[in-house]
């Protein structure tokens, strides 16, 4: 970590950075020319807002309940019966069907990954031995 560090030190000594006047004027200018977001109250509302959004929602309101009171629903259809159908006719296919056989690279494979997590394994017994 002392190593790290002090190459760290090294490169941070050896940077040259130098700003342009040209850039610095810009930056001057821009922080010149921020200003504070004035706080003015937000602008008021005659006084018949009140008394017109009030009038509207009660009309909303009224106009909501007459109709659903005058939405009266009309009489239920009835159903009708039909007679059971006496016979279903299956349409029968001639299929010519092979079983896949998918398990044996499915197999393979897992034998394979098998013989990986065996040599992980033995690789790290050998190296918690020579460790201790």
């Amino acid at each position: 970590m002392d190593k790290l560090a002090k190459q760290l030190r090294e490169d941070a000594a050896n940077i040259d950075a130098e700003i342009s006047a040209e850039l610095d004027s810009r930056i001057r200018a821009s922080l010149q020319n921020v200003k504070p977001e004035s706080s003015r109250p937000p602008a008021a509302r005659p006084p018949w807002f009140w008394w017109a959004s009030s009038l509207t929602g009660v009309a909303a309101a009224l106009g909501v309940i007459a109709i659903i009171n005058l939405d009266q629903p009309g009489p239920s259809p009835q159903l009708q019966v039909q007679e059971p159908v006496a016979h279903i006719v299956v349409p029968e296919f001639d299929l010519d069907v092979e079983a896949a056989m998918l398990t044996s690279p499915l197999a393979e494979e897992l034998a394979r990954l098998q013989a990986d997590l065996k040599r992980a394994e033995e690789a790290v017994r050998n190296d918690v031995r020579i460790d201790f």
